[in-house]
This record gives structure tokens, C-alpha cells and sequence, in this order.
């Protein structure tokens, strides 16, 4: 078996041949020829054992059944909601999802629960090439979002942000007094006082910017506690 620089996470580009060995598991983002793997995305080489994968360093949003979304509505007709879930295509929302199975469009007006424009946190629940995905509000946590800072990060990136066991995500709660939405879609909604939401957008965007390099949950709380964040973007 061998990987190129396999000491160290190192950035690839497409075309690249980055390990060798009939021994390998082929992971996400990688094609194999004969007994090469061969990147196809830009991205952060990485390996465990013997399984080889390759990290998008960017990419649009691919949902997934059980991903937890927040989306916005954009329509909605008779039955359902259509939801913008920073995908290539709309997910929808089942009116009967909200109102039950004695649903009926003759006696129940769907904006008198969500109105066009209105933040939802939702979990996919089906999705697959013959379908648009659909989306469930039911269960704890899961619902309208009355109001926040909206961050949109590459869906790559989210993983980083949330952090084993949610640990980024409570790092910067804890240090600016906030409370973060994260969607594995790459949107994130931010509430607190103002000063607080400024400095926890800004975390959020040094950790999408260093999501690739090591030390970087250390450098965070360091630069939340020495109040040296970078500047945040500011509010259209």
C-alpha cells in the first residue's frame, strides 16, 4: 500500500493519484483504476486503516434521509409547502405532516402555521432521484424558527462546526451567549444578544475558512477568549 504523504492531511485535486494497493476501501469522492485511487473533487486527503477517502474542501448541499435542515419557505399550494433547503432541488412539506391525518384543505389554511418567507428547522424523511425531498417537522426540536442571524457555510463544513459530540457548537454558544441552529445543509441560524451574534458569526466563519486544518477547536477558543476574532461580514 502506498499513500503519498500519508503522514499528513494534505489538499488534492482531481486527476491525482493519491494512494495505491489492491488492500485499499475506496471512499467518498474517489475513482479506482487497476490499483490506483484517483481523486474527483478537490479536497482534504484522508485515511483510516486502510480505508482511503477524499474531503471536499467545497460543494452544494446533497441531501441525505435523517439530515436535519433548516430551510425556507418559498411557496405553497393546497397540500404542501415548498421549502429552499440550499439544495439543487425544493423539498416539500406534507401539510398532513403538520395537521394530522384529518387534514383537509376545505377546512384548514395552511400560512395559519407557516407563511412564505417563514424559517423552518426540518429532517428529511424520503428523498431519492424519482422524488423531490420531503420533510417532516415532527419531533422535539423541530419546527418554525421565529427569528435569528441566518449563516449560510459549505455543507462540507458542517460537520466541523458542530464538532464531536457537538462540542464546537457549544464552545461558541458558551462564549458569546448564543444559540445556534445548525443545518447538515449548510445553513445556520444564530439568537442572542447582538454584540453575541457578531462574534459567534464570526467563529463560524474561522472555522469554515481553517475547517481543514488541525488545532483549529483550540485556535477557536483562544481567539473567542482573547477577543480577537475575524471581523464578521456585515448584515445586508
Amino acid at each position: 500500500m502506498t499513500i503519498p504523504g500519508a503522514r499528513q492531511r494534505r489538499i488534492v485535486v482531481p486527476g491525482e493519484v493519491v494512494a495505491t494497493g489492491t488492500n485499499l476501501v475506496k471512499g467518498e469522492n474517489l475513482l479506482r483504476v487497476g490499483e490506483s485511487l484517483i481523486a474527483t473533487r478537490v479536497g482534504l486527503l484522508d485515511y483510516t486503516r486502510n480505508r482511503v477517502r477524499v474531503i471536499p474542501l467545497s460543494g452544494i448541499y446533497i441531501p441525505r434521509v435523517d439530515d436535519r435542515v433548516v430551510g425556507k419557505v418559498v411557496d405553497y399550494g393546497p397540500f404542501a409547502w415548498e421549502v429552499d433547503i440550499n439544495a439543487a432541488l425544493p423539498a416539500y412539506l406534507p401539510a398532513q405532516d403538520v395537521f394530522g391525518r384529518g387534514f383537509s384543505p376545505a377546512r384548514h389554511e395552511l400560512t395559519s402555521k407557516f407563511a412564505v418567507g417563514d424559517l423552518i428547522y426540518a429532517v428529511i424523511v424520503a428523498y431519492d432521484r424519482t422524488r423531490d425531498p420531503q420533510l417532516s417537522v415532527r419531533g422535539p426540536g423541530l419546527g418554525k424558527i421565529p427569528s435569528g442571524e441566518i449563516v449560510k457555510i459549505s455543507a462540507t463544513r458542517v460537520p466541523r462546526l458542530i464538532g464531536r459530540g457537538g462540542s464546537m457548537v457549544k464552545i461558541i454558544e458558551e462564549a458569546t451567549n448564543t444559540r445556534i441552529t445548525v443545518g447538515q445543509n449548510g445553513v445556520v441560524v444564530v439568537n442572542g444578544p447582538a454584540e453575541g451574534i457578531l462574534r459567534a458569526v464570526s467563529a463560524i466563519r474561522m472555522v469554515e475558512e481553517q475547517a481543514h486544518t488541525t488545532g483549529l477547536t483550540e485556535r477557536v477558543q483562544r481567539a473567542l477568549r482573547q477577543g480577537n476574532l475575524p471581523p464578521a461580514p456585515s448584515r445586508a
